[in-house]
């Protein structure tokens, strides 16, 4: 059965949730679902969601200074005129759309800065005539660490406002109670989806290319120190013969990628973004990158050995735990993100050579097509 869903996403600093609702929203209209996709977030390459209509709000992101502030594309913080225009605009496509379903991304277990938009749209959904159901879409490991009462408000809400809590992750890989203390008092809420991959790569393209060792950092704005280490351990490593692609992201600045190429020499290849990042690793060697949800979810669709550098930034802890859970399970050399020097990443690259090629056949990687599953059975027998 056909429904009209609307489907919110805001990025604030990383854009892997994009590209993970991207995967779910295409799911979604393939399935058969009217998608309102709501993007709060500023462009990014290859945004494309083909069967859903998009709706653009003003764009923010998350300031430099503070991840709590809110910025506009000037960098300059956002006003309460801007934010009054980003909620009359998301309220409005609300009203005109009789939507059967609201889909959060995030929230309420993040993207708490975007309550003064979120907040009324829940509002609206609640006080209709006949209410939408309510699904909260959410990655499988959570920021941990969190102000006192932030997972109190976090089940308040859901108790609230929501009816579905869609987990996209394997549970035989990590569950959400490993980082939501509260996971017992919603767990009649949550199904998992699997993991949410991309599609199986198919074959190479003059924009995917061929290598043997790709080194990204997601869209760059917090990958200088792993980009400089890496290309420094190149010569120092058994891959110091090897064809290098190093993908500096969308944010990395202009200056430090002109310092990177310089210090690196004329043997590797640079680019700004891989359109088909799971393509390329399908026929590569080695992957070098962070830890993230979407980084984490290539590796395992293209089965290629790696290296992982988590992110830490004193506060950050979800790609640490992801980095451990994957050294676990022989998924991925881990090294520690206060050693990622070229030295110490050379014995990493000279590490993971050496062991087989990793097992994700047990994985369930079927997160898009199962959240359009899920929420079609929902809707249709709500």
């Amino acid at each position: 059965m056909s429904s009209r869903i609307l489907y919110y996403v805001q990025h604030l600093m990383g854009v892997g949730h994009v590209f993970r609702a991207m995967r779910i929203v295409g799911a979604l209209a393939e399935a058969g679902h009217a998608v309102d996709l709501v993007y709060g977030g500023e462009p990014i390459p290859n945004f494309d969601v083909a069967g859903a209509r998009v709706h653009y709000l003003p764009p923010v992101r998350a300031g430099a200074v503070r991840f709590n502030d809110l910025v506009g594309p000037d960098g300059n913080p956002v006003s309460e005129d801007y934010k009054a225009r980003r909620r009359k605009m998301l309220l409005s496509v609300f009203a005109q759309g009789e939507h059967d379903a609201i889909m959060t991304e995030a929230f309420p277990f993040g993207r708490r800065q975007m309550r003064f938009e979120l907040m009324p749209l829940l509002e609206a959904g609640r006080n209709r005539n006949s209410p939408p159901v309510v699904i909260a879409s959410v990655r499988d490991i959570l920021q941990e660490n969190r102000k006192p009462g932030r997972d109190r408000e976090t089940v308040e809400t859901l108790m609230a406002y929501f009816d579905h809590v869609l987990v996209h992750g394997d549970p035989n890989l990590v569950t959400l109670g490993e980082t939501f203390p509260l996971f017992d008092e919603i767990a009649d809420m949550v199904q998992y989806t699997g993991i949410v991959a991309p599609p199986a790569a198919g074959p190479l393209t003059n924009q995917t290319g061929e290598f043997d060792v790709i080194v990204s950092v997601g869209g760059g704005a917090l990958g200088r120190e792993l980009l400089f280490a890496a290309t420094g351990a190149k010569p120092l490593s058994c891959m110091a013969n090897a064809r290098w692609c190093v993908v500096t992201g969308i944010n990395f600045s202009v200056h430090d990628r002109r310092e990177l190429e310089r210090s690196a020499g004329k043997d590797i290849e640079f680019r700004t973004f891989l359109p088909d990042l799971c393509g390329a690793l399908s026929g590569a060697k080695l992957s070098i990158s962070r830890c993230g949800y979407n980084t984490a979810a290539d590796l395992f669709r293209s089965g290629c050995r790696a290296v992982v550098v988590p992110l830490s930034d004193g506060t950050e802890t979800e790609q640490l735990r992801r980095a451990d859970i994957l050294q676990a399970k022989k998924l991925a050399v881990r090294v520690d993100p206060a050693q990622q020097n070229p030295e110490v990443l050379a014995r990493a690259i000279n590490r993971a050579m050496t062991m087989p090629a990793p097992d994700t056949a047990a994985l369930d990687l079927s997160g898009a097509e199962t959240t359009a599953r899920i929420t079609g059975e929902i809707l249709a027998n709500r």
